[in-house]
């Protein structure tokens, strides 16, 4: 592993008991280990940028935003619900400690545009294939996901239903 993932933290029982959250603030507040994870975020889209980067709220979006500039290229927000104004596209999903939903301004990219979904921890795969499902929904042309940070015992990747690439920069 990258010496940025020795930043990473446990939180026992946070957002509910039993669940083990991985806190990334400390890489974030470390700038040499925020510019390191995000370049291995972002090193496997350089030969091929996208148009834009879709980040997932929340740490997807800081993350996102960062990924977006180290390539040129875009960035959309890809929200919980009533925090867009106007009209949005939405779609429901679970996720391992409950369910919610992810929105995305209808308008927010012309049709066919290249996108790169990001989103920050791989648990069980069901944030991610959410905002993918919404961004096809969208017409957009999904080139594959990012993550900071796969939880390999969660088996996320294995409910990756795409054909598209998904990369991940640190893996426990």
């Amino acid at each position: 592993m990258a010496d940025w993932t020795r930043l990473i933290r446990d939180i026992p029982d946070f957002p509910k008991p039993g669940i083990v959250f991985k806190d990334i603030s400390p890489v974030l507040a470390d700038a040499a280990a925020f510019a390191d994870a995000v370049e291995a975020m972002a090193a496997p889209w350089r030969a091929a940028p996208p148009q834009a980067v879709l980040g997932v709220e929340a740490r997807g979006f800081i993350l996102g935003a960062a990924m977006a500039q180290a390539l040129g290229c875009g960035f959309v927000p890809v929200r919980k619900p009533g925090k867009l104004p106007g009209p949005v596209l939405a779609q429901d999903y679970a996720l391992e400690y409950g369910s919610d939903r992810l929105e995305v301004h209808v308008d927010a990219l012309p049709a066919h545009s290249r996108v790169v979904v990001v989103d920050d921890v791989l648990a069980t795969g069901g944030t991610l294939a959410a905002a993918v499902a919404l961004a096809q929904r969208q017409g957009m042309a999904v080139a594959g996901a990012a993550v900071l940070v796969e939880l390999s015992a969660l088996a996320g990747r294995t409910r990756w239903m795409h054909p598209l690439p998904l990369l991940a920069a640190a893996a426990w």
